[in-house]
């Protein structure tokens, strides 16, 4: 399936684990399924959500290639191929390109950083090689860098980068991104449930999501009822679950939304060190939100 400039929610899909820590693939093939039954507009694999930092390439492919066969071409399968190695990022793209990927998220460059050139160059290169369609992702919060505005309105104009995960929480430089690169050949995408409305006042197109792990139709609807005009019940949604999407990153995420799902049945599983369990009085507070809107 191609990409097409996608306008929805993409669930950025956790990565289930045994409990001896090796990958869930029956647990796997169950969401998916979940996902596409419950309306999700788009599958992210290999996310920050994901935890692939810590698994090996040869699990990294594993998992993209179950969940491209499983997908089935029902909806676009993006894959993050992002590494702060420009060569590796190259290599792992081609690859994931040649497996049936329909797009690819790009990570900034995190702990060596890179200056202004050589932030533009480590995604133009990968963009390059490749041609199937490229996000930027842009989490500061994650990197310890943000991709200048400079390098992401030049980057705009590659025919193989479509458009930006911005995850940075910061409105001012999304209102930036909007005003000097958002159109026709270039979306902006939410990276934090909290602001998925404001977003999309900008002319975003949606969501790359860790809340649709637990809640895919609803984070869906928030998207299509603002694309669809009806921005009062997606503004009221989006306000609703609020309490619920902070308590979904109360700890580092993917720790708190895997939680929420094995409390809910959807088999998560652990996370893999250095990632642990949450503590009692954050569970408590989690569960409680999402007692309250009815999840449990």
């Amino acid at each position: 399936m191609k990409f097409d400039y996608l306008k929805g929610s993409i669930v950025a899909m956790v990565t289930p684990f045994h409990e001896d820590g090796s990958v869930n693939f029956e647990a796997l093939t169950n969401l998916l399924e979940w996902h596409i039954a419950e309306g999700t507009d788009g599958i992210l694999t290999l996310g920050t959500t994901g935890e692939y930092p810590t698994m090996s390439h040869e699990e990294d492919a594993s998992v993209v290639a179950h969940t491209i066969k499983v997908v089935n071409g029902r909806v676009p399968v993006i894959v993050g191929s992002g590494s702060n190695c420009t060569a590796t990022q190259v290599e792992k793209s081609i690859e994931y390109q040649e497996m049936g990927a329909d797009a690819l998220l790009l990570i900034a460059p995190y702990y060596n950083k890179a200056n202004v050139e050589g932030m533009y160059r480590h995604f133009a290169e990968t963009a390059d090689k490749v041609k199937i369609p490229c996000l930027l992702y842009n989490v500061p919060g994650r990197t310890g860098c943000s991709i200048p505005v400079s390098v992401v309105e030049r980057l705009a104009k590659h025919p193989n980068i479509v458009g930006i995960k911005e995850a940075s929480g910061d409105m001012s430089y999304a209102a930036k991104i909007a005003a000097h690169c958002v159109g026709p050949e270039f979306a902006l995408y939410s990276g934090n449930d909290d602001i998925i409305v404001p977003m999309m006042s900008l002319g975003g197109s949606g969501v790359i999501s860790v809340f649709a792990n637990i809640m895919p139709k609803m984070a869906h609807q928030i998207v299509a009822d603002y694309v669809s005009g009806n921005t009062v019940a997606a503004t009221a949604n989006q306000l609703k679950y609020l309490d619920l999407i902070n308590n979904l990153f109360i700890e580092v995420n993917p720790i708190p939304v895997k939680a929420a799902m094995n409390m809910m049945g959807l088999n998560g599983g652990p996370c893999r060190l250095p990632l642990y369990e949450m503590t009692a009085e954050h569970t408590a507070a989690l569960r409680a939100t999402m007692e309250g809107v009815g999840l449990l």
